[in-house]
């Protein structure tokens, strides 16, 4: 029986938040919704921003909710996996731990969806939720830095790759724990490795600025 909790439990820390983040607004909407794939268009990023710059609309609403959700139960059911290997008598997996770890493999099912090819998005709508699903010490810091920076520089780009900057750095602050700062600094990697041709862009100064509104064709 604890053996079975155990790994219930794992599976639920793991593999259950990489399946709920594999389920990507951007591609959902564009494909089912609008027989479309968001990823064909624009910079090719199935992300909150490329769908609003490409299609706009009411729909970049529902994008947003299937994000948020996904972190949401992905977070919570890590947090309910990681009482069941307790209960199975594995304790290593504190709540907090688990927070970052079912962040983590939501993030990259968010990032590389099995069942899209391994092409999705770069994390930040859903990694803002994990944020504060976290601590809400964490999610000032890194939202504050996302708006700020958007807001000054124009590019949500530049705001993005902050809060992969600053996702470990308040990891290490905050907890002193080595398990979440490893999980931290993975997620802020993945974070800024997904960003490699926005920085490559904003180099050469042809990023594209931040609008509220569907890009003219």
């Amino acid at each position: 029986m604890s053996t079975l909790l155990v790994i219930l439990g794992v599976l639920l820390l793991t593999a259950v938040p990489y399946i709920l983040g594999c389920s990507n607004g951007a591609i959902l909407v564009s494909k089912y919704i609008l027989r479309d794939d968001i990823r064909t268009h624009g910079s090719g990023n199935a992300g909150l921003t490329n769908f609003n710059r490409v299609f706009g609309g009411k729909l970049t609403l529902l994008v947003i909710l299937a994000d948020v959700l996904k972190a949401v139960f992905g977070v919570l059911l890590g947090m309910l996996g990681a009482r069941l290997m307790v209960r199975g008598g594995v304790d290593v997996v504190t709540p907090l731990r688990a927070k970052y770890i079912a962040g983590l493999f939501c993030e990259l099912g968010h990032m590389f969806p099995c069942m899209f090819g391994f092409r999705g998005g770069k994390g930040i709508m859903s990694g803002g939720i994990i944020a504060i699903m976290i601590s809400w010490k964490v999610a000032v810091v890194v939202w504050g830095s996302f708006l700020l920076l958007t807001a000054i520089t124009k590019y949500v780009s530049v705001g993005s790759i902050s809060t992969g900057i600053l996702f470990p750095i308040m990891a290490w602050v905050l907890y002193r724990d080595p398990v979440c700062l490893f999980f931290a600094f993975c997620v802020g990697a993945l974070i800024v490795f997904q960003h490699r041709g926005n920085i490559q862009r904003l180099m050469q100064g042809t990023e594209n600025k931040f609008s509220l509104h569907k890009k003219a064709k």
